[in-house]
């Protein structure tokens, strides 16, 4: 297995096969955002949106590669907004997926590693992301060091369509002196 960022040519030229991703990761339960059922063009649409925000520098994306270099998990970190002058020292983790083929494997905790070594690079100390309360994802966070701040009760609808509560967790990482 290994890892590559993406850079918006590369996202455009997997477009594809990180839509099956994220359709195989929305229809087979996880709450990224999505209802299932969700299909490969809606999912590559939305994996098209991210393109710009990749080039500008705002979200930087990785792809974790099987040995027949398909995409088989992918990570993101999402940038604080120039206008916020308050924030350059904090960034979003978002939209962990492991395909269901590759679970098990460690591909999430690699991926959250080299998400977490990235924003120490790029000069940030704190992370923050939330997650469906109760999933999977929550054990790889808190075996990870992330620390649990809260619960938002009915925060999102599920892939079902039932609204579920969210947790939200953070982590410092890197110095915050630089």
């Amino acid at each position: 297995m290994r890892t590559l960022r993406l850079e918006a040519d590369q996202l455009s030229e997997r477009t594809g096969e990180l839509a099956e991703l994220l359709a195989d990761t929305v229809n087979g339960g996880a709450s990224v955002g999505f209802l299932a059922p969700f299909g490969r063009e809606r999912a590559a649409d939305w994996w098209r949106g991210r393109t710009a925000a990749v080039a500008a520098g705002r979200l930087a994306v990785w792809a974790a590669l099987d040995d027949a270099d398909r995409a088989v998990g992918t990570v993101g970190l999402s940038f604080p907004h120039p206008g916020k002058p308050n924030s350059p020292h904090r960034a979003e983790l978002v939209k962990l997926m492991v395909h269901r083929d590759a679970r098990g494997r460690g591909v999430g905790r690699g991926l959250l590693a080299v998400a977490e070594a990235a924003a120490v690079a790029a000069g940030i100390t704190l992370l923050h992301l939330d997650t469906e309360t109760d999933s999977p994802a929550e054990h790889l966070y808190r075996s990870a060091g992330w620390t649990r701040a809260g619960v938002i009760p009915d925060y999102a609808l599920d892939p079902t369509g039932v609204l579920r509560p969210t947790t939200l967790y953070y982590k410092r990482v890197g110095s915050p002196d630089g």
